[in-house]
């Protein structure tokens, strides 16, 4: 069966990040085409990249970052819901990313983002991190904004429409990743 990882993507105290996974895993786990699971970069306590050697050399030394590779490497295909921090993704997301790569490769990956216009910047910047990764990124995505998909910026109501856009993003990254497994396999 193919695994998808639905990836929380910030670590900040209060975060709307948190409502937002479980509503795209509660989704998600209505569907029967692959196996949905949520991580949450908090769980795995990663410090700023403190690898000594380049993550593509793979020789992880630190026992946080071969339980994040570890835990990464079980995926086919990702689904980052990410927030939207000064025209970028968070510095933990990326900070997260960063530490591994060879996880990372030959896979699928879509995107959950939020933000004052929809996180679609932080969206831009992860897909020219995830290019360099080859991992191939979907066009469908869902962009929830503060103003709209949120009351007072902070408790997550979803408009229909937004709950309607998770489905497509799925289709794509499943199809995207079951497409991949033969690189993944050679």
């Amino acid at each position: 069966m193919t695994k998808i990882a639905i990836i929380l993507g910030s670590t900040r105290p209060g975060r709307n990040g948190e409502a937002v996974a479980r509503w795209v895993l509660d989704i998600a786990k209505q569907r029967s085409d692959a196996e949905y699971e949520l991580v949450d970069i908090a769980d795995f306590n990663l410090p700023h990249l403190d690898e000594a050697a380049p993550p593509a050399m793979g020789q992880y030394s630190q026992p946080h970052t071969k339980a994040w590779a570890a835990k990464i490497g079980t995926f086919d295909g990702y689904v980052f819901v990410t927030p939207e921090y000064n025209h970028s993704t968070s510095g933990a997301l990326k900070n997260a990313i960063d530490f591994l790569h060879g996880e990372w490769n030959n896979k699928a990956a879509g995107f959950v983002s939020y933000g004052s216009a929809g996180g679609t910047r932080a969206v831009e910047h992860l897909r020219l991190v995830m290019a360099e990764l080859q991992v191939a990124t979907v066009r469908a995505q869902v962009a929830l904004s503060l103003f709209t998909d949120f009351t007072n910026f902070s408790q997550f109501t979803p408009a229909a429409h937004q709950t309607d856009a998770v489905g497509p993003m799925l289709d794509q990254v499943v199809a995207w990743s079951k497409a991949l497994s033969t690189l993944r396999a050679a």
